[in-house]
C-alpha cells in the first residue's frame, strides 16, 4: 500500500502541498476542507494533471474527516491570517479553536501518523496539537525553519552569486522577528559564508530573512506566501516517509535540550519514519544563546496566552 498523506486546509498552502507531493510520488493525498465543492474541485484537477506529468497516485478532495482514517502523515495548515487591527491574542484564540477542532477530528483517525503544523503562531498551535492528540513529541511537529532557511539561502546565493544548491545553513527559534540567525554554522560548499559575504551585508540579509513573509504579502498586496511554505512542509514528509534522516531545523518539542522545557522552539533535528527522532544541540556561543533565550521568551509568552484562554 502507498502511504497516505492527509492535508486539512486547502487554501494555496494545502493544495500546493498536494501538488507537491504528487508531483514526487510520495503517496495518496486527501486534501480536507470544510467548504463544500473547494476540496473536491481541486482534488479532481490536480488527479486529472497525472496523465501530463506522470505521476499515479490517488487524490481524494472531502469535507469528511473519514477519508482520513489510516493517515501516515496529517498536515495542518487551515488557520486563519492575522488582520489588521487584530492582536497576538486574537488570533492565538482563531487558530486554537480552528486547530483543536481539526486536529480532535483528524488524530483519532489516524493514531499512527506524524502531524505536521503549519499554520500560525506556530510553535503555540503545534504545543496546542500536542496537547489536543495526546500523540509523543517525536510525531507532532512544527514547519517553519525549512521555509526560513530557504529564505535565507536563497539570499545568500542571490548575493554571492553561487548556486543555493551548494549553501549549507541552520536556523533556529521562532517564525519571523525570533528567529535566530546562525552565520557560524553556514557555509558555501563547506567554505565559511564569511569568505564570501560580508558581516554588513550578511546582517541585511539576515534581517530580509526575518521579514520574508512580510515582503511577500506587501508585494501580493492580497495574500501571502505559499509556494515556499508548501515545498519546505513537502521536504519533511518526504524525509519522514522514504526515512531520509535529514537534519533540518523544525519546531520540536523541548525537555531540557539549549535550557529550555516545555515548549515548542524552532531546532535543527534528525527526520526519519519516527518523525523527530533526534534533536541536535549546537555549541552555540553567548551571543546566539542570548538571541535563543531571547527567542523562547517570545513563543513562552504566546504558549502562555494560550493556556490562560
Amino acid at each position: 500500500m502507498r502511504p497516505k498523506i492527509s492535508i486539512i486546509g486547502a487554501g494555496f498552502v494545502g493544495s500546493t502541498a498536494a501538488h507537491w507531493i504528487a508531483s514526487k510520488e510520495l503517496g495518496d493525498v486527501v486534501l480536507v476542507d470544510i467548504i463544500e465543492g473547494v476540496p473536491q474541485g481541486k482534488g479532481l484537477d490536480l488527479l486529472q494533471a497525472g496523465p501530463i506529468e506522470g505521476f499515479d497516485v490517488k487524490i481524494v478532495g472531502t469535507n469528511d474527516y473519514s477519508a482520513t482514517a489510516g493517515s501516515d502523515i496529517i498536515v495542518v495548515t487551515s488557520g486563519a491570517p492575522r488582520k489588521p487591527g487584530m492582536s497576538r491574542e486574537d488570533l492565538i484564540r482563531v487558530n486554537a479553536d480552528i486547530t483543536r477542532d481539526c486536529i480532535s477530528k483528524a488524530a483519532p483517525l489516524s493514531p499512527d501518523a506524524v502531524i505536521i503544523m503549519v499554520n500560525n503562531p506556530l510553535d503555540t498551535m503545534t504545543y496546542l496539537a500536542k496537547q489536543v492528540s495526546g500523540f509523543p513529541k517525536s510525531r507532532v511537529l512544527g514547519q517553519a525553519g525549512v521555509l526560513d532557511t530557504a529564505r535565507y539561502r536563497t539570499f545568500i546565493a542571490m548575493e554571492a552569486g553561487v548556486s543555493v544548491e551548494d549553501i549549507q545553513a541552520i536556523l533556529m527559534g521562532g517564525h519571523g522577528d525570533e528567529m535566530v540567525p546562525l552565520p557560524r554554522f553556514t557555509t558555501i560548499s563547506g567554505i565559511p559564508v564569511t569568505e564570501f559575504i560580508s558581516k554588513e551585508r550578511l546582517d541585511a540579509i539576515v534581517d530580509r530573512t526575518r521579514k520574508g513573509g512580510g515582503e511577500i504579502v506587501n508585494l501580493l498586496k492580497t495574500g501571502s506566501a505559499y509556494y515556499a511554505p508548501s515545498a519546505a512542509t513537502v521536504q519533511m514528509v518526504e524525509a519522514i516517509l522514504r526515512d531520509k534522516k535529514r537534519v533540518l531545523p523544525c519546531s520540536c518539542y523541548l525537555e531540557g535540550e539549549y535550557g529550555l522545557n516545555d515548549i515548542y522552539f524552532g531546532v535543527p533535528c534528525v527526520l526519519g519514519a519516527g518523525g523527530v527522532e533526534r534533536v541536535l544541540e549546537l555549541p552555540l556561543n553567548d551571543e546566539e544563546m542570548a538571541l535563543v533565550k531571547k527567542s523562547a521568551e517570545a513563543v513562552s509568552s504566546s504558549i502562555a496566552a494560550l493556556k490562560a484562554m
